[in-house]
């Protein structure tokens, strides 16, 4: 990651970018520049390589390039599908400003985070599948163990008296 000690030595936009990463450091961040999303520094070395995108350059900032990877904007959920079945968390960041009345870089911020723990997202499911979140309780007489497919809402809890049951349980739901 790049050193964000000293953001004086980037350009404006650089140093917008790199205080959203600073804020979702374990994620992409997909940085919205007109038409496209763009990653930069290692988020786009990382998104080249999982994606099989082109890695370029931009510029340069605080003296060093910038490697840069971008995506259009219009083909996003395909490319969150895609990270997400790789178990890739992303963090969106939107333009929310009007560029035509900024001084400096549009305001923007990030509105969406898209995890594979989290996805409810109906484009980003898998068909034909159950995409389930569960926990299990460990008490003092035995196990509870929930499910949720976040996809249909249909919520299953049980009770269990062994690990051999809880062991069960869980490879019967995982199948």
């Amino acid at each position: 990651m790049t050193d964000i000690s000293n953001l004086e030595k980037h350009t404006p936009m650089m140093r917008q970018y790199l205080t959203m990463k600073a804020a979702h450091p374990d994620m992409l961040l997909f940085y919205r520049m007109g038409d496209f999303y763009e990653l930069f520094h290692d988020d786009a070395k990382k998104a080249s390589e999982m994606l099989g995108i082109s890695l370029t350059a931009r510029g340069k900032s605080g003296g060093d390039p910038i490697p840069m990877a971008g995506i259009p904007y219009h083909a996003v959920e395909g490319y969150l599908a895609k990270l997400v079945q790789i178990g890739q968390s992303v963090a969106i960041c939107e333009q929310i400003g009007d560029p035509a009345t900024s001084k400096g870089p549009v305001e923007r911020k990030v509105v969406r985070i898209v995890t594979p723990g989290t996805l409810t997202d109906e484009a980003l499911l898998q068909e034909r599948q159950d995409n389930l979140l569960a926990a299990v309780y460990q008490g003092k007489i035995g196990y509870g163990y929930a499910t949720l497919d976040v996809a249909s809402g249909r919520f299953v809890i049980c009770e269990l008296e062994t690990q051999e049951a809880l062991e069960a349980e869980l490879q019967r739901t995982n199948s």
